[in-house]
């Protein structure tokens, strides 16, 4: 077996994978490319922690989701063991907060399990040299989306128990004198509570306060 970089080398492939059918189906389409041979298929995180240490990958093809932890764990066991070992991500998740992490975590490509083979493939040559396939528009906005998030539950939970009631009886459709009625308070103090929450979600009325609400998880039927 040749070395990466050496004339005519193998680029050897480490799969992490939980499930054996994409296991199988993935390393029968490296096995057809011969500057690509497949060296281990690890399970789980524990696997890939076992694996690499005598594996030698030089490029290790991983899922974000394992039965004991997620891909970036498995990473980090990975580079653990195997430093110069490149990343790359082969999930379903394509949400942002699991792009991040696969960032974070040093991949070089992030791919979603719809990708083509001939996908995959460049994904892995590319990596075993080095480069980072992420565009940095993709992960300008990973970062952006993250920030987002956070910012969001920061303003929801800077809501007081009370607000949060009264947030969600007014998703409910209740008004304000319903809403008195419901909590026991008065009609002046139900109003200075919408208030207080129209002022604290940047919202300009009860309608658009729910729908922000809503939109950044808050649930009507929570306590």
């Amino acid at each position: 077996m040749g070395t990466l970089g050496d004339s005519g080398g193998l680029i050897r492939v480490l799969i992490i994978e939980d499930h054996p059918v994409v296991a199988e189906g993935l390393s029968s389409l490296l096995e057809d490319y011969p500057d690509l041979t497949v060296v281990g298929v690890a399970e789980s995180v524990a696997d890939a922690a076992t694996l690499s240490g005598r594996a030698c990958a030089d490029v290790a093809m991983i899922d974000f989701h394992l039965p004991d932890g997620t891909g970036a764990d498995a990473a980090e066991q990975i580079r653990t063991w195997s430093p110069s070992t490149a990343l790359v991500f082969l999930t379903v998740d394509d949400s942002d907060e699991t792009l991040l992490a696969a960032i974070e975590a040093g991949a070089n490509s992030f791919l979603i399990k719809s990708a083509t083979g001939a996908e995959i493939v460049k994904a892995i040559r590319s990596a075993a040299t080095g480069e980072t396939l992420i565009p940095a528009g993709t992960m300008a906005r990973a970062i952006a989306g993250h920030r987002d998030s956070v910012r969001q539950s920061r303003l929801l939970d800077s809501l007081t128990p009370r607000e949060q009631e009264i947030l969600a009886l007014m998703s409910r459709g209740a008004d304000n004198r319903a809403i008195a009625r419901e909590l026991f308070i008065s009609y002046a103090t139900v109003r200075t509570h919408v208030r207080s929450i129209l002022l604290k979600l940047g919202a300009t009325s009860r309608l658009d306060a729910v729908a922000k609400a809503t939109s950044w998880g808050f649930r009507s039927d929570q306590p």
